[in-house]
């Protein structure tokens, strides 16, 4: 009997083998997608990790779909910041409040809608909002120089390899590399974020011959380097976790994940329907994710700490942990993965919870010498 129906399994490696080499000391911070929900989110652990000095001391920062809108824009007014002391002076005015504002923009409906017509599409449009709104004419080359990194990672549909969009570099480690990319950020962004089945796929127009050769690339053909076909980053990996996971010793985690609820009846049309299966998937890849995130962390193979949007704060056990009820942070953790125009309150909210369940992680699992925060970014708590 041949054993090829065990070559699958035979090239799965545990949670202590994975890696193409041991890491190295640093910490690197991962933020996962979600949308606008997530993109908010992570504004919250922003802030807190900020106050705790441990922003400055990142050596990458790994994004995926919303989670990038978030990254791109602390990467590109990184330089604007004013550390003093390890700590941003700047970031509520060159971070904070511009992607706040560009969360009143509802920006997914009317790409749909504008992006079927002739001679456009949809994530062409979705390109154009967040030239518009965020980032201009900024390319890679304009994030900062390292440390940190920041990669924004994509899945290519054609290899179906993860596809990391940097300063130095732009990867797919089957098809090469393009070295010092100009590509526009807003372009970056939106090939991370083009979450099926509405948003996907984003086109890349490339020259192959601007193509580097790297050892292992088994894809070199004009067919696969000529026009990349692009969608979500989260579809490959979901948490953003693993351009940090190889490199670094330090993982540190920020999952805005949708919680996954049961639905008795579940919508039929093939979009809506399509859409739910999309999710069920993502709630397991991210399940399988967290789970070897977890492992390595109590084996010892990793330091750091993960937080997700539908933690119980309760969990870390910390008696002056911020109050977070359950009941309040779960509706928190089912606002819809939109790019829709999100109130006021409810960003507050989410930014509230971002950095108080970033805090308690920190706290319990990181630095147990940090002082508590004395209270949330705004009033009025989740």
């Amino acid at each position: 009997m041949s054993n090829s129906a065990f070559d699958l399994e035979a090239n799965i490696a545990p949670v202590s083998d994975i890696g193409e080499r041991k890491p190295e000391q640093g910490m690197g911070l991962c933020l996962s997608g979600g949308g606008y929900r997530a993109m908010i989110f992570h504004l919250g652990a922003l802030i807190r990790l900020n106050e705790t000095g441990y922003l400055s001391k990142l050596k990458r920062i790994s994004s995926v779909s919303g989670g990038s809108i978030t990254a791109a824009m602390l990467g590109l007014k990184w330089s604007s910041l004013g550390f003093k002391n390890g700590v941003a002076l700047n970031l509520t005015r060159e971070v904070i409040e511009p992607i706040r504002c560009f969360a009143h923009h509802t920006i997914d409906v009317s790409s749909v809608l504008i992006g079927l017509l002739p001679g456009s599409t949809i994530n062409g449009r979705v390109v154009r909002a967040y030239s518009k709104y965020l980032f201009g004419d900024a390319t890679l080359q304009d994030l900062p120089v390292d440390p940190p990194r920041f990669v924004i990672n994509a899945t290519n549909v054609q290899s179906g390899a993860l596809v990391r969009f940097s300063k130095p570099y732009m990867r797919d480690y089957k098809v090469g590399e393009i070295r010092k990319p100009a590509i526009p950020l807003s372009v970056a962004v939106a090939a991370s974020s083009a979450f099926p089945p509405f948003l996907s796929p984003a086109f890349i127009d490339l020259d192959p011959a601007t193509f580097t050769a790297t050892d292992g690339e088994t894809l070199t053909g004009d067919e696969y380097r000529q026009r990349m076909v692009l969608t979500d980053g989260g579809v490959y990996d979901n948490l953003g976790m693993e351009t940090v996971w190889k490199r670094f010793d330090t993982v540190l985690v920020s999952d805005a994940g949708m919680k996954f609820s049961p639905d008795a009846k579940p919508a039929e049309d093939w979009a809506f329907h399509s859409k739910r299966v999309l999710d069920l998937i993502d709630n397991q890849v991210r399940s399988l994710r967290k789970r070897q995130l977890i492992s390595a962390y109590k084996a010892g193979l990793r330091k750091g700490c993960y937080w997700g949007i539908a933690t119980d704060i309760a969990h870390y056990n910390l008696p002056d942990a911020l109050p977070c009820p359950a009941e309040k942070t779960m509706q928190l953790a089912t606002v819809p993965t939109r790019l829709q125009d999100m109130p006021d309150n409810i960003q507050e909210r989410l930014i509230n919870w971002g950095y108080a369940v970033c805090d308690a992680a920190l706290r319990c699992h990181v630095d147990p010498a940090l002082p508590p925060p004395a209270e949330f970014p705004y009033s009025g708590g989740v």
